[in-house]
């Protein structure tokens, strides 16, 4: 199996249309690399939440970010369910965001997400980015849009537990809905484990459509391993 190798990224930026969305998508990936490398540069970008949600999702963000011992959020607080409406107004706090930041990964949603947020700032990224390895995240969710990825990152048993736990205690406003429980989340990420063999059973899984092969190019940010 061939692995990425992000041991030289040094600045990360992560997208979510919702607050929750980053932490489903890409939660424990980040919790392993916080146990197995250093970002000096992490942000994320929420496109939408109220006042509730908003302070969930900065409390959910700084058990992140203290892991790694940086961070810097931002809400943008567009109308949740009607980023189409919104675009050029997103598609500018973008443009202003990529104007201070060169992030050297970038996680975001998935081009073929059914929901119509997650959808355009996956559009968005790849319009306002051209220069970052963009790994793409999926959500569970009704409309059973789940593709078949090419990225995998072994999660171990207790970053899987702490992710979990995190989505519970902070996100607390989502616990009513049927869909948000430990037992979707850990099932999604006990199949990618099986689907890349993982030593502790779990892992996330990434789109990804285009990266560079470099064989130790001096230039090169990001490469890959065999």
């Amino acid at each position: 199996m061939i692995s990425f190798d992000l041991s030289s990224a040094s600045s990360v930026l992560c997208i979510g249309a919702h607050p929750d969305d980053i932490e489903i998508g890409c939660g424990g990936t980040l919790l392993q690399w916080s146990d197995q490398g250093r970002i000096s540069e992490l942000r994320w970008f929420v496109g939408s939440g109220d006042a509730r949600r908003e302070a969930e999702q900065r409390a959910s963000a700084a058990g992140y970010f203290q892991r790694f011992g940086t961070g810097e959020l931002n809400i943008a607080g567009f109308p949740d369910n009607r980023f189409p409406t919104m675009y050029a107004e997103i598609k500018q706090a973008l443009v202003d965001l990529s104007r201070r930041i060169k992030p050297d990964v970038i996680f975001t949603h998935r081009l073929e997400d059914r929901h119509q947020d997650h959808r355009l700032l996956a559009e968005l990224t790849w319009n306002v980015w051209r220069d970052a390895l963009i790994l793409e995240y999926e959500i569970p969710k009704w409309e059973g849009d789940l593709g078949q990825p090419q990225v995998y990152c072994e999660v171990s048993a207790e970053n899987q537990t702490t992710k979990l736990r995190w989505l519970r205690e902070h996100h607390r406003s989502q616990t009513e809905k049927d869909w948000f429980d430990d037992e979707l989340f850990s099932g999604l990420m006990r199949l990618r484990g099986a689907e890349c063999r993982s030593h502790s059973r779990f892992a996330e899984a990434f789109t990804v459509r285009k990266a560079t092969v470099a064989f130790g190019a001096s230039n090169q940010r990001l490469g890959s391993t065999g």
